[in-house]
């Protein structure tokens, strides 16, 4: 279903959407929020020489954040450790992130958590705990989107700990303002390899209408310092496996309505993975009999959708993608974001996509998914 460039929500028209945005949590955002019991154990800021960072149970350093709030800094100010009351107030003041918006010229944004500090919760072993903090951050995320709700959509978050307690926490959070996705780390059962428990979670999501979101990648490790030369590169590794996975154990032949998106992804992968897949499963299913209804390909076009900050060779093929399957992302506030320039960037990158197709993958798209504009 396509949506008209004339779309309006209470007399917005959304020419810009960025599907993948972040948050700086302010410090004591769950030390306000757990149980009197969980308070020493909860994630919390802490002031050292070189900056703040947070100290997170189970994490052997600091985590800095530096790095995930200098969009729009010069290179020589960008760097891992600063105080916290030096970064721009968008990352945790809603009042200030719609001022950001407006100079980047962006109408409305999907929000998800800072990566380090969801997967340390995420990877956490002790069930209380967890939740305890799950739903800290959901009450905080569907606050903040409240303000302005034809602005932000929020990204819930769905616990890792037993199917059980992840419905009950899409329930609890679903009908606020401003929610508008459902982020996983790790499937509902509590780890990396589906189970056919999780299908009940995904039931809830089909009948709320609500979008699976995987930021990146799934995971059930401790951050830990970057060891890469270079971090970012391959933010897509994790992808085709998740892909994978529910194709071939029947997600979709049960759930022709879940609608999955990989953010900060990119997209140019996907064309070479969609050949490869259906190479190896003509290859194979003759004596495999995997039981699919429709090639792997199929279920990638139909249920799958992709976020980048930057793909030119992606834009490049969309019609390998789907045009409707493509969503532009800011990542704002973190270093891979061109605030606020993102539209000159945009305008270079997109030269020779019609207007009809830009317009699906600048904002359409997000809309459909999201409900932007209802």
């Amino acid at each position: 279903m396509s949506v008209s460039s004339e779309s309006m929500s209470g007399g917005r028209r959304y020419r810009l959407i960025s599907a993948d945005g972040h948050f700086n949590e302010p410090g004591s955002l769950w030390v306000d929020r757990v149980p009197a019991a969980m308070k020493d154990r909860a994630p919390r800021m802490e002031r050292f020489d070189e900056g703040d960072a947070w100290v997170i149970e189970g994490v052997d350093d600091p985590i800095n954040f530096g790095m995930n709030a200098c969009a729009g800094l010069p290179p020589e100010e960008m760097k891992g450790w600063m105080r916290f009351e030096d970064m721009r107030r968008g990352g945790y003041d809603p009042a200030a992130r719609i001022a950001e918006m407006d100079q980047d010229g962006v109408d409305a944004e999907v929000l998800y958590p800072t990566p380090r500090l969801s997967a340390a919760i995420a990877a956490n072993r002790d069930a209380d705990y967890h939740h305890a903090m799950v739903r800290a951050y959901n009450d905080w995320i569907s606050e903040f989107a409240s303000y302005a709700p034809d602005r932000f959509g929020a990204v819930m978050w769905v616990p890792n700990r037993g199917v059980e307690e992840a419905v009950a926490e899409i329930e609890r959070v679903a009908d606020r303002p401003g929610i508008r996705g459902a982020m996983m780390l790790a499937w509902p059962h509590g780890g990396l390899s589906l189970k056919p428990e999780d299908d009940k979670v995904f039931a809830t999501l089909v009948e709320r209408q609500i979008c699976l979101n995987i930021h990146v990648a799934m995971t059930q490790s401790m951050p830990a310092s970057h060891k890469a030369k270079l971090p970012g590169y391959g933010r897509f590794f994790d992808a085709p496996n998740r892909m994978i996975a529910m194709i071939f154990e029947g997600v979709f032949d049960r759930f022709p309505d879940l609608d999955v998106v990989f953010a900060e992804t990119d997209f140019g992968w996907v064309p070479y993975v969609k050949e490869q897949i259906d190479n190896n499963y003509l290859r194979l299913d003759p004596v495999s009999r995997f039981g699919l209804q429709m090639l792997p390909s199929e279920y990638i076009s139909r249920h799958f959708h992709f976020g980048y900050m930057t793909d030119t060779f992606g834009l490049r093929n969309l019609v390998d993608v789907g045009v409707e399957r493509v969503m532009w992302s800011s990542d704002y506030p973190h270093i891979s974001a061109d605030w606020p320039n993102s539209w000159k960037v945009i305008q270079s990158s997109m030269s020779g996509i019609s207007s009809e197709d830009r317009h699906a993958v600048l904002a359409g798209n997000a809309m459909r998914l999201y409900g932007f504009g209802r």
